[in-house]
């Protein structure tokens, strides 16, 4: 059986086509390239498609050539507190580009659609967050992708797509783009560091979050095939200890061989404490002991150390400038 997966260049789509492959399948990968890169695709099984899932021809081409049987949608741009202002660059791709994907996964019998949404649907409710809760997101990213769960389970109900819809948080690892200036703390951190400038912090450092290594991810995303229980459910997934980011950029420091420098920034906008439960995940998947926080930013460093610092680029669509973080403009 064939599964595509969508950006799966990028970091979290590339380990789960790579564990795709591990348990059989046959894997298409289809990337922009905006935020991962190619050389991410390490095993010459899978096959690579340059393009983009806004491009509604392309998408119908891709599954008329191919006889998929999944889709594991990990496309989007993932930046919480930027999708504030970048609203039509958010919804465009990470809301709109999906509806084309879904419209070929009717049209072209898929089996199951699997999705990764985020922690960003729960928005400020009170942690640890489970899936009974109803989502209330705070920002722009977050309301697409709980826009995207509704319209699964829309299309489920009216053309009987099974899906199954995961919310990682937090995600770090191996290949993460570590030059984005605007999404992932912990690869900011160890790009700060190679480029020899002090850490960043947003605010009192005080934000907790619960910080999930890559292997304790895709692995679980790839057997949701395998899975029937699974299908029409929906999943919080990741590390189940939060840490403040103070102790984040501790634990970094120390992993990089440096001592820990931090200069803290004016507050911004964003949830405070965000971490959620896993008993729903774990009873279902039976997952295996998860890395700790120490052991995985200390493989993550290794790496990052290997491949060195890239550029932090400014994001070139800001559509509103009003209330932007000034760090986020500078270049």
């Amino acid at each position: 059986m064939t599964s595509l997966v969508t950006g799966g260049a990028g970091f979290i789509g590339s380990h789960v086509a790579e564990e795709l492959i591990k348990i059989g399948e046959d894997v298409v990968v289809i990337d922009d390239l905006s935020g991962g890169y190619q050389d991410n695709i390490v095993d010459p099984r899978i096959s690579f498609i340059h393009g983009s899932i806004n491009d509604e021809i392309l998408v119908k081409k891709i599954f008329e050539k191919h006889n998929f049987t999944y889709v594991f949608h990990l496309a989007a741009y993932a930046a919480e507190g930027l999708s504030h202002f970048i609203k039509s660059f958010n919804y465009s791709n990470n809301l709109l580009g999906t509806v084309n994907l879904l419209n070929a996964a009717v049209n072209y019998n898929i089996k199951k659609f699997i999705f990764t949404s985020s922690i960003a649907v729960y928005g400020e409710l009170p942690p640890p967050m489970d899936e009974e809760m109803t989502p209330r997101p705070e920002d722009s990213y977050g309301i697409a992708k709980y826009a995207v769960e509704l319209e699964l389970r829309a299309t489920k109900r009216m053309f009987d797509l099974d899906y199954v819809i995961f919310r990682p948080h937090n995600v770090y690892g191996e290949r993460q783009n570590i030059g984005d200036r605007y999404r992932n703390v912990i690869g900011i951190f160890m790009n700060q560091i190679l480029q020899e400038k002090p850490m960043t912090i947003f605010g009192d450092g005080e934000q907790l979050r619960a910080f999930t290594y890559i292997s304790d991810v895709a692995p679980l995303i790839a057997r949701a095939i395998q899975i029937p229980q699974a299908s029409n459910q929906i999943f919080n997934i990741g590390a189940d200890t939060p840490y403040t980011l103070n102790q984040l950029s501790l634990i970094v420091a120390n992993a990089m061989n440096v001592p820990p420098n931090v200069i803290y920034l004016p507050e911004r906008r964003e949830v405070k404490y965000a971490f959620t439960k896993h008993q729903k995940i774990n009873s279902i998947f039976q997952p295996p002991p998860q890395v700790s926080l120490e052991e995985g930013i200390n493989r993550m460093a290794e790496w990052a150390k290997r491949v060195g610092s890239r550029e932090s680029k400014n994001f070139s669509y800001i559509e509103i400038m009003k209330n932007l973080p000034p760090s986020w403009v500078e270049k």
